[in-house]
């Protein structure tokens, strides 16, 4: 049992859990907006239980494949695979393990949701990280389409079919990842740089990094409170998600404005709390 306990600390940083939560209740959001009030406890468990497995299997991949750029990061070099706390054999069993297990059970709610599951894992391993991540900043596009899946999962699994709103529930998300990863590469630019991968504060400039910080800011709070109206989420949350996207917006302007590290560490900070209530607004 300890030896168990031990290896379940190691495993644990692997999986990102902040992160692998976010997504996950991203995925539930949408199932509720489609499904609320849900009466299939089954069905739900089902979900969450998928989206853990897939989602964290995907992270863990990620991480196994990039063990040698994150070895020369200082942000990154503590992690267990780079510092050798997990040798990258058991890392790679453990990522297919586990997202093969996640698109298993979702193959076994409904197919879409299965497929969708899967292209969200291709999306995020395949074309982000092993083909494009190296080679050009704009591989956040592609993972952005890979955050955007688990939403667009969950409602096409409440809906039985892909819909508009769940389209534009996977666009607010995809919109939201420059917010989030591009404030994040200008705060550890030289960590980036040290491992040669291209970000957009490296191949355009700050300036106008900051801009389309501004203007997917913009195209992200639009499409989430666009969707929340055509799902009839009630006047109050409306009022409390506009109130959110205000602030973000205002953030971003301010980043635009009167750029500042301080400024930038809070607007990461702010989008990750920004998407977290948006999607509790829009499951309650």
């Amino acid at each position: 049992m300890k030896r168990i306990l031990i290896k379940l600390k190691q495993y644990w940083p692997l999986i990102k859990s902040l992160q692998t939560a976010l997504l996950t209740v991203t995925g539930i959001a949408g199932y509720m907006s489609a499904r609320c009030p849900f009466t299939h406890w089954i069905t739900m468990t089902g979900l969450v239980t998928s989206l853990l497995l897939s989602i964290s299997g995907s992270t863990v991949l990620n991480m196994w494949y990039d063990r040698d750029i994150d070895s020369v990061m200082n942000r990154t070099h503590h992690r267990p695979i780079a510092s050798g706390v997990v040798l990258p054999k058991e890392a790679l069993s453990l990522g297919l393990i586990l997202s093969a297990a996640g698109v298993g059970l979702a193959t076994l709610l409904s197919p879409l949701y299965g497929a969708l599951v899967l292209g969200g894992i291709f999306f995020d391993i395949v074309v982000y990280t092993i083909v494009l991540k190296r080679r050009t900043c704009w591989s956040i596009v592609w993972g952005g389409i890979a955050g955007g899946m688990p939403i667009l999962a969950g409602r096409a699994l409440g809906m039985g079919h892909v819909d508009g709103i769940g389209i534009l529930l996977a666009l607010g998300v995809l919109f939201w990842i420059p917010t989030h990863i591009l404030t994040f590469s200008m705060r550890y630019r030289e960590d980036y740089a040290a491992a040669g991968i291209p970000t957009f504060p490296s191949t355009y400039g700050d300036q106008p990094t900051r801009l389309i910080i501004a203007i997917a800011s913009i195209l992200a709070a639009g499409a989430i409170g666009g969707a929340a109206v055509l799902i009839g989420v009630k006047q109050g949350a409306l009022h409390l998600l506009g109130i959110l996207s205000g602030g973000l917006l205002l953030m971003a302007l301010l980043m635009l404005l009167k750029p500042s590290s301080r400024l930038n560490f809070h607007l990461f900070k702010f989008a990750s709390v920004y998407m977290l209530a948006s999607m509790l607004l829009l499951a309650i």
